[in-house]
């Protein structure tokens, strides 16, 4: 992707140590280009604003060993093997709100290419050949910095990615495929000539990486930080499962710009607390978003002021404050449930 490019490797399969990594790696790590190739085993990653329980199918994932946990960056679930490799790329941006998908999904478009495949970027954040989703991707704001990852389904079971994902129905609903058995292809059932999994990694770190790749290790104390990450956070049942608590209302609706859900807790009119779930590409966790509803009315109106001049795009990625306003309060109003969580 660039010269004078750090490359580093996990070590490991295990993905809640990968995702720590990775994180520690962005903290630390404040300038210059550095690249990570990494491999998960069987595991379910969901995205850091998706609802877990919404995602996931349990029976499938638990009798099957699979793992779940969740990653710092916006976007849907993805299923992990070892026929699958991820890649990571973190470097330094000016101006957030000119960062494109393409610019970074565009070096992975030309290394498959050049293995023969009619590869493009498609929609929001995919990867197609011949018009099978291989690859998705996320992206991350830290500070001057940006991460953007991916997946690359090179030999991956359909049969487990279709089993352990609950996948909503309305991202088919504009499409001609039907199914994600349909929908999702390896990269190497396209290959003109067959290569194993290790060369592939090996091709894709010359063709990413380029001439001046250096590769470098964590120090000790970068090492000690990952494993207190990894035990504090991504194995922790409650940053995977439970950020979903009792709201009075929820509604949720699939824009362009990904699925919205929204889900309020009022009392006598106010916001007392407000969640924001979906598959959309945000840069920055919706933290600051939520925190800007608390206290204000539980009605059009006020809801619009709050958002009015906040940074949406970092939050929500490509869904309009239009969107967020009709999807809390549609002209049936807001779904009222019982708490099940």
């Amino acid at each position: 992707m660039a010269a004078d490019t750090l490359y580093l490797e996990t070590g490991s399969t295990d993905p809640a140590y990968n995702l720590a990594f990775e994180e520690v790696v962005l903290q630390n790590r404040r300038e210059g280009n550095t690249l990570l190739l990494w491999q998960n085993d069987h595991a379910v990653v969901i995205g850091q604003n998706q609802n877990a329980e919404e995602e996931i199918n349990h029976a499938f994932v638990e009798a099957h060993g699979i793992r779940v946990v969740r990653r710092m960056t916006g976007g849907g679930a993805v299923y992990h093997d070892l026929g699958n490799l991820n890649y990571s790329w973190m470097t330094d941006v000016e101006n957030a709100g000119a960062i494109t998908y393409q610019q970074f999904t565009r070096p992975v478009v030309e290394a498959l290419r050049g293995l023969g495949m009619a590869a493009e970027a498609s929609g929001r954040n995919d990867i197609l050949v011949e018009g099978r989703k291989v690859s998705g991707t996320a992206q991350r704001l830290l500070g001057k910095r940006i991460l953007h990852h991916g997946t690359l389904l090179f030999d991956s079971d359909p049969e487990m990615i279709a089993g352990a994902l609950r996948v909503d129905a309305s991202k088919f609903q504009s499409k001609s495929t039907k199914s994600v058995r349909s929908r999702v292809g390896n990269i190497r059932e396209f290959l003109r000539t067959d290569m194993t999994l290790p060369d592939f990694w090996e091709y894709l770190k010359g063709s990413l990486g380029g001439e001046a790749l250096q590769s470098g290790s964590l120090t000790e104390a970068e090492h000690q930080q990952v494993l207190r990450l990894k035990a504090e956070k991504y194995d922790a049942w409650e940053w995977t499962f439970g950020r979903t608590p009792r709201f009075s209302f929820a509604n949720r609706h699939r824009w362009d710009g990904g699925l919205l859900e929204v889900r309020v807790q009022a009392e006598n009119g106010r916001i007392t607390a407000a969640r924001f779930y979906g598959d959309f590409l945000s840069l920055c966790p919706p933290a600051p978003l939520e925190a800007a509803l608390r206290g204000r009315l539980f009605q059009r109106a006020d809801v619009a002021q709050a958002l009015r001049g906040l940074p949406l795009q970092n939050y929500l990625g490509g869904i309009r404050e239009q969107e967020v306003l009709d999807t809390m309060f549609p002209v049936s109003g807001p779904k009222s449930e019982a708490p099940s969580f």
